[in-house]
């Protein structure tokens, strides 16, 4: 196949490198543009660009594909087919018609359950039982096109980091097999019924509200784990919280800190956070923070 890929961050890289080393020939790589990134604020391209400059293929960064130069010189590379990956800007109708077969695209859900720019991070703060990947011949809807082929997952306690690493992996495999023999896998309509939507994430939800039980604030803490991190204040002190179990307590006004291993009361039960980071520091154990940073019991934390 000739190919134009087309995604921007670590969750795009391996469905690039999978099209690779299956032989396909990859003519370009379209990327979301370089982002200033670090202490120095220096332009930093995105993972897909740079993965794509190291196995030598043209990259490609357009602020838009709305206009119209952009639009000719996406046709003129001639391709069988595009594949997306987390793209992150919106394909007009031009763009999607230019490739012999359309466009392809690798969506993080089974769909039609959470469509849009964060479905794996909503399906965990839902508490789904399970996620997966559809490949799907992508439209002009908000990811309302038909389905080629779909992989399950248990979500079983994962974070969105490993969720997000375990479903590239699965999307790269199942774009693979779908490209080898197209044919072989027609456009499947989504379902009329259970369609729900996955915004993207406001960093304001990463703030934990003690009055939620602890079950929805334990699954804060995985959908935001890496990023943007769960977090409390305490003072002037943020503190993110990466991992944290759930226990059952008698009735506690929320917030409260219950002993002397940060046990916090929730809405419902409590919260032990075990992995937490401050500001600037790296990541610890609860009891490698009360070392150094004191939360006495009845601590009430807002």
């Amino acid at each position: 196949m000739r190919i134009v890929f087309m995604g921007t961050p670590d969750f795009s890289v391996p469905v690039l490198q999978a099209l690779v080393d299956a032989g396909h020939d990859v003519v370009a790589a379209y990327s979301q543009p370089p982002r200033r990134a670090g202490r120095g604020k220096a332009l930093t391209p995105s993972p897909v660009q740079a993965r794509a400059e190291a196995l030598g293929i043209p990259a490609r960064t357009p602020v838009t594909l709305r206009d119209v130069d952009a639009q000719a010189e996406f046709a003129a590379w001639e391709a069988d087919v595009a594949v997306v990956a987390a793209y992150g800007l919106i394909l007009p109708r031009a763009v999607l018609e230019a490739p012999r077969l359309g466009c392809l695209n690798v969506h993080a859900s089974l769909l039609p359950r959470w469509r849009g720019a964060a479905p794996i991070q909503r399906a965990i703060l839902a508490g789904d039982a399970e996620t997966g990947v559809g490949i799907m011949q992508m439209e002009a809807g908000l990811d309302t096109g038909p389905v080629r082929l779909e992989g399950r997952t248990p979500i079983e306690g994962k974070t969105a980091g490993a969720l997000t690493d375990e479903l590239s992996a699965m999307g790269a495999r199942l774009m693979v097999e779908v490209l080898g023999d197209i044919e072989a896998y027609p456009a499947k309509a989504q379902p009329e019924d259970g369609v729900t939507y996955a915004p993207k994430i406001d960093k304001a939800e990463a703030r934990i509200d003690w009055s939620r039980g602890a079950v929805e604030v334990e699954r804060q803490v995985r959908a935001f784990n890496p990023v943007p991190g769960a977090f409390f204040e305490i003072g002037d002190e943020r503190i993110r919280v990466l991992a944290a179990d759930t226990l059952p307590v008698g009735a506690s006004s929320f917030g409260t800190v219950l002993d002397d291993q940060l046990t916090i009361a929730c809405g419902d039960g409590a919260i032990r956070p075990s992995l937490l980071q401050r500001a600037g520091r790296g990541i610890m154990t609860s009891s490698e923070l009360l070392r150094g940073f004191s939360i006495p019991v009845g601590t009430r934390l807002p």
